[in-house]
């Protein structure tokens, strides 16, 4: 598994990522991630739609939290074969019981625990702590990377306004 030591950081202390630098243009990686209620979905599961695939350390973490909810409330404002996916560690237990106290309803949180394939493929993977860098690609309707935005630090924000006008033009 190919190694990037100090791509990102954590109160800027350094952390090694797993797996590849993807870059828009690409065609997206396919993934093996776990619904909620348990169910497995992969990248063809969301075939011919536009998506946002924002990966995060731990929903339960105020930043993770604040972003999922900025999501969640500009998801409301998309068109219906557009999608934003939160994928984290996270056990689906514990995203369904967040979602459920947060009032998300338009954010699809997946979990990435059992097989991290998402992580390692996307190369998001934290290898010193076995969660998810902050990162976002979005992904266009013919299956291709169109926008990457890896967080360098951990504990900021991704560009929300970038993220959102990628996301429409993938829509387009």
């Amino acid at each position: 598994m190919l190694e990037r030591p100090g791509v990102v950081t954590m109160r800027g202390n350094p952390l090694t990522l797993l797996g590849p630098e993807l870059q828009p243009g690409q065609k997206a990686p396919d993934f093996s991630l776990v619904t909620n209620d348990m169910e497995p979905v992969t990248l063809a599961d969301y075939q011919g739609l536009a998506l946002a695939l924002v990966s995060v350390p731990s929903l339960d973490t105020p930043v993770c939290a604040v972003e999922t909810r900025r999501f969640n409330a500009e998801a409301a404002k998309l068109a219906p074969d557009v999608r934003i996916l939160t994928i984290s560690m996270d056990l689906p237990f514990a995203q369904k019981r967040w979602c459920g106290a947060m009032g998300i309803d338009r954010v699809v949180t997946l979990s990435d625990h059992r097989e991290a394939s998402f992580g390692q493929n996307y190369g998001v993977l934290i290898k010193e702590l076995r969660l998810l860098a902050r990162a976002v690609f979005v992904v266009d309707r013919a299956g291709l990377l169109t926008h990457v935005e890896l967080v360098r630090e951990i504990a900021d924000e991704p560009y929300y306004s970038g993220v959102l006008s990628a996301l429409g033009r993938a829509a387009g």
